[in-house]
């Protein structure tokens, strides 16, 4: 078994003769050298990962103003920073919107805004006592202005991701992107044979401690992610790295349309080639990850998985599902990966990046529990109405109006032949027919695009599709899509009104 240290490979940093090479070199260089060939001719592999990473935010220290202020609540860029911390550190979120630009702009927004040298304005209140008696406080600040940036990422470089698709009959606007109608297209994320942790599964390196590639700076790894879970797969890391030597080239803001604020971070992580396991780990590729397409069309905690793949199916840019060639796309930048594990790769050959012996190993149990919920909504089943009238489309205006009025409701599902929902009419549409003296069929006056629910949805998804979209009533579909009952906004007023 072909074995060295990590201290000889640090010396080799220090006189120049290590040789490193990426990640996604590495699968070759074993398959020609086998892994003794590869440990003997290989030091290092640098991995290298981009993409939108919602759970990282930054501690800033202001120092203390005069007269002091203990902060209560502080916005910066109308981005509002949590100040629960000491009188003058706050922790700024990168997902919280803004209230002035809501989703479109947000803490990541502010954090990329500062990197970039630009000012920020910092709004506060201040909770008034004898020791920090000032109450309001506005001022204009750029990073250097802060005493401390340090940025602090619970959970970060997911090992894998799972690949949303979406099989409901609406687009979906989700934190995967945008996703089609009827399986019209699958997003994924991830470097897949670059991801650092797919190229150290097991943590035989990477633990508490590890230096790293973090936003254009030397970061670290501070422990576990929250939500590790490495017993399936999808291991996370906690990082830290100071804000003040970052570069926005690795770290850049974005907006998820219609989902929220996310920061696109660049983490890149050494893998030290100690002995033949190491090497052999390090000679992944992305036809040996797997991952699941899931179904965001399933709005539910727990969504189905419509088919397992491999990275190097994702990256072909199609995949099949149903019979179907559906469009693959990344949300994370596989150039911007290879850039990291390169530029890592340059910082390791030029000696200004040593490798750190772990203080502490990573564990290889994590957990990712569903929440537990001691007050629960019921579903749509155990409230929507199973006493609903149905019409075709190919019956007249007053035959659909004589079942309006000998009922108790005032929204009619229109199905097809085969039960099928096709559209909904309300009283007002039959009423406006009639007084503009229509006698006319009911193709002629439904509503075509019909947002409807499952049996199986929390009352609280049906209740903000009633909302969102301004109507008073959901059509309650089975997975054929034929009506099986209707839950109306009177039905929830009702739920809720019992429950205070």
């Amino acid at each position: 078994m072909q074995e060295k240290s990590l201290s000889e490979i640090n010396q080799r940093i220090r006189d120049g003769s290590v040789c490193v090479v990426t990640a996604d070199q590495m699968p070759e260089l074993v398959d020609e050298l086998g892994p003794a060939g590869a440990v003997r001719e290989v030091d290092v592999v640098t991995t290298g990962t981009f993409g939108a990473m919602c759970s990282s935010g930054v501690f800033l220290n202001l120092g203390h103003s005069d007269p002091p202020i203990k902060i209560l609540k502080a916005y910066l860029n109308k981005v509002e920073a949590y100040g629960g911390v000491a009188a003058v550190d706050l922790f700024l979120g990168a997902t919280q919107p803004s209230i002035d630009r809501g989703i479109e702009y947000g803490g990541a927004h502010v954090i990329e805004d500062l990197v970039s040298g630009k000012q920020v304005e910092v709004e506060a209140e201040g909770a008034g006592t004898d020791c920090y008696p000032q109450l309001e406080l506005e001022t204009n600040l750029r990073l250097d202005d802060f005493n401390q940036a340090t940025m602090v990422n619970p959970r970060n470089a997911y090992q894998k991701y799972n690949a949303a698709t979406n099989s409901s009959d609406r687009t979906m606007h989700t934190y995967m992107g945008t996703l089609l109608p009827r399986y019209g297209n699958v997003h994924y994320s991830g470097a897949g044979v670059l991801s650092p942790i797919s190229n150290d599964p097991n943590f035989d390196y990477i633990g508490m401690g590890t230096r790293i590639f973090l936003g254009g700076a030397q970061g670290y790894v501070i422990g576990s992610g929250t939500q590790h879970n490495p017993q399936s797969g999808f291991s996370t890391l906690m990082v830290t790295g100071d804000l003040k030597q970052m570069s926005n080239r690795y770290l850049r803001a974005a907006t998820f349309h219609k989902y929220g604020p996310s920061l696109y971070i660049g983490i890149g992580i050494p893998i030290p080639i100690l002995n033949e396991r190491m090497a052999k780990n390090t000679a992944v590729r992305d036809r040996d990850i797997l991952t699941n397409i899931v179904d965001y069309g399933i709005q539910r905690r727990d969504r189905p998985t419509v088919k397992v793949v491999s990275y190097e199916d994702l990256k072909s840019g199609s995949v099949e599902i149903n019979g179907k060639e559906v469009n693959t796309s990344s949300l994370s930048s596989y150039y911007m990966a290879q850039e990291v594990a390169d530029k890592l790769k340059d910082s390791i050959l030029c000696g200004e990046f040593l490798l750190t012996q772990p203080a502490e190993t990573l564990s290889r149990v994590g957990s990712a529990r569903p929440m537990k919920q001691t007050r629960e909504f019921p579903n749509v089943e155990d409230v929507m109405s199973r006493d609903v009238v149905t019409v075709r489309e190919d019956i007249f205006i007053d035959e659909a109006a004589k079942a309006i009025v000998g009922g108790s409701f005032d929204h009619l599902p229109v199905i097809s032949l085969d039960g099928r929902l096709k559209g909904i009419v309300t009283t007002w549409d039959i009423s406006k027919a009639v007084a503009n003296g229509k006698i006319s069929l009911v193709s002629e006056i439904m509503t075509r695009k019909v947002h409807s629910a499952q049996p199986d949805e929390p009352i609280e998804l049906a209740a903000r599709k009633l909302d969102t979209y301004s109507i008073s009533a959901l059509p309650v579909v089975d997975k054929d899509n034929r009506v099986i009952g209707m839950i109306t906004s009177n039905d929830l007023s009702r739920l809720f009104t019992g429950r205070r």
